[in-house]
């Protein structure tokens, strides 16, 4: 691959279906829009790949296993690059914060006021980008990527921690 432009970015996204339940349509809309935004827009430079001179793109899959997320990572020929395992118990607060503010969100979207839902929506994105920095954290070292690729991945998270 030498005389190649590197492509940092992750062209596609799965996450492991066997772990997800839809509990409703807006977690099912939260998860489309997370991963066209994602997929739209993004940084991800894999440390290791990169230093093996594989310049992406990348396919990402996303599943937990054990308690721990595991991100496969891929070429787009969809040959395996490495395998990143991040604990998860740092995140089983952010991840239970932005469940139930989500849900507070979305029944207020139904029935309360401008100014509720405006109060509601800034907690929200409040939790979010504190575990997208919390992930930044986890990933350094590992991957180079931005804030909005970290929230975003961190939604999708959230989507695998969905139980019924």
């Amino acid at each position: 691959m030498t005389g190649t432009v590197p492509s940092w970015h992750i062209a596609h996204i799965s996450l492991d279906d066997e772990t997800i339940l839809w509990r409703n349509a807006d977690v099912e809309q939260e998860r489309r829009v997370a991963i066209y935004d994602l997929i739209d827009e993004n940084t991800f430079k894999p440390m290791r790949p990169v230093e093996a001179g594989k310049n992406g793109p990348y396919k990402i899959h996303l599943s937990v296993q054990d308690g721990r997320l595991a991100m496969a990572i891929r070429d787009m020929d969809d040959e395996p690059l490495e395998t990143l395992i991040l604990g998860l118990a740092r995140f089983r607060r952010p991840i239970r914060e932005y469940f139930a503010i989500c849900d507070s969100y979305y029944q207020a979207i139904r029935k309360a006021t401008p100014a509720e839902i405006e109060t509601i929506d800034m907690a929200r994105r409040g939790i979010h980008n504190n575990a997208a920095e919390l992930l930044l954290e986890r990933l350094e070292g590992k991957v180079e990527t931005d804030f909005p690729t970290a929230r975003r991945l961190f939604t999708l998270i959230c989507v695998l921690h969905i139980r019924g």
